[in-house]
C-alpha cells in the first residue's frame, strides 16, 4: 500500500507504545552506626551506669565509705515529705526559679529592646550588659558576697547619700538572704537573655513595622501584635534555660551564704551537698537528686510542650 505524503497509518495499524520501565529506586544505605559507638560506651560508663547505680543507691542506706549497706526501699522519700529541711528546700528552690525566670527574662526584654534603637552607644551598652554572663559563676559571688556584706560597699553607699535607714545585713538576714541571691543571680545572667531577645528582635523584618506604621498602631501596639509573636522562639529558649538554671542552682547559694542564715536559703541542690558530705548519708542525698532531677524533667517537659504550642500557634 502506497501513502500520500504526510499520511499516517491508521491506529490499529500503529505499533504498540512500549511500556515504562519501572524505576527502581536504589536502597539508601544505613548509616554507619558504629563510628560513634566509641563515644557511646564513653557515655554509658560516665553518665549511665552511675546514674543508674546512684537510683539504686536512692533506696539503700548507704553511708558513701562502708560496703555493707542495707535494702530500705522507699524510706528514704518518706523521711524526705517529713523533713522540714527538705520541704523548705524544696519550696526555695521553686521560688527562686520562678522568681529567676520572671524577673531575668522581663529585664533581659527590656534591655534588648533599648539596645536594639537606634542610639549611637548600642554596641558598646550590649558589650557592658552582656560582659557580667561570662565571669564565672563562683567569682561573681564571692564579689557579691564582698559588696553585700555588713561593711560592704552597698551599705557604704547608702550611707553616704543619706541613707542609713536602708543599711542591712542583705546575705545574713533570713528575710532578705533569699532576695540577695535572686538578685545577684539576675545580675549575671540578665545580659545572656538579652542577647538572645536580641537576636530574636533582628530577624524581625523592618517592612512589618512599618507596614504596622502606616496602618496606625503605636509603639506598644506594634510590639504586642507584631513583634512578641515572632519573638515567641527566643522566649521559648529564655525560659527553658532559666527554669533549668533556677531549679539545679548550686554555686552561687553556696559561695554567698552556704544556705545560711541557718536553712533560709537552702535549696535542693545545696541541701544534697551537705546531707552527702557533711552529713554522710548518701542514700539519703542522692534520694533528694532523684526529686531534683524529676522535677527538672518535668518542668522543662510541661515548659517545652506549652512554649511549643504557643510558638506553633504564633507562626
Amino acid at each position: 500500500m502506497t501513502l500520500a505524503p504526510n499520511e499516517q497509518l491508521p491506529d490499529h495499524d500503529r505499533p504498540p507504545d512500549a511500556e515504562p520501565v519501572p524505576r527502581v529506586r536504589r536502597a539508601r544505605p544505613a548509616p554507619p552506626w558504629w563510628f560513634a559507638l566509641p563515644a557511646l560506651l564513653l557515655f554509658a560508663f560516665v553518665v549511665l551506669v552511675p546514674s543508674v547505680r546512684g537510683v539504686y543507691y536512692a533506696f539503700t542506706d548507704w553511708d558513701g565509705l562502708d560496703p555493707h549497706f542495707s535494702f530500705v526501699g522507699l524510706a528514704n522519700f518518706s523521711d524526705m515529705l517529713s523533713d522540714p529541711d527538705a520541704t523548705q528546700a524544696i519550696g526555695h528552690t521553686l521560688l527562686i526559679a520562678v522568681s529567676i525566670t520572671v524577673v531575668q527574662n522581663a529585664l533581659g526584654l527590656l534591655l534588648a529592646l533599648g539596645v536594639n534603637s537606634a542610639i549611637k552607644s548600642r554596641n558598646v551598652l550590649r558589650v557592658l550588659l552582656f560582659a557580667p554572663a561570662v565571669i564565672t559563676p563562683i567569682v561573681t559571688a564571692y564579689l557579691w558576697r564582698n559588696l553585700l556584706g555588713p561593711d560592704g560597699a552597698v551599705n557604704s553607699l547608702l550611707g553616704a547619700v543619706g541613707l542609713d535607714g536602708l543599711r542591712q545585713d542583705w546575705l545574713g538576714s533570713p528575710r532578705l538572704a533569699l532576695w540577695a541571691v535572686v538578685g545577684v543571680i539576675v545580675w549575671q545572667f540578665a545580659g545572656y537573655s538579652m542577647v538572645i531577645f536580641l537576636a530574636g528582635l533582628q530577624s524581625v523584618p523592618k517592612e512589618v513595622h512599618e507596614a504596622a506604621a502606616i496602618d496606625g498602631a503605636g509603639p506598644v501596639r506594634r510590639f504586642w501584635s507584631v513583634t512578641r509573636p515572632l519573638l515567641a522562639p527566643a522566649l521559648t529558649i529564655n525560659l527553658m534555660l532559666s527554669i533549668i538554671g533556677g531549679i539545679k542552682l548550686f554555686d552561687q547559694v553556696y559561695a554567698l551564704t552556704g544556705g545560711g542564715p541557718g536553712h533560709a536559703t537552702d535549696t535542693l541542690s545545696t541541701l544534697i551537698y551537705k546531707d552527702a558530705f557533711t552529713l554522710g548519708e548518701f542514700g539519703y542525698s542522692i534520694a533528694l537528686a532523684v526529686v531534683l532531677t524529676i522535677i527538672v524533667a518535668v518542668a522543662s517537659t510541661s515548659q517545652y510542650l506549652v512554649l511549643s504550642r504557643n510558638e506553633r500557634a504564633a507562626s
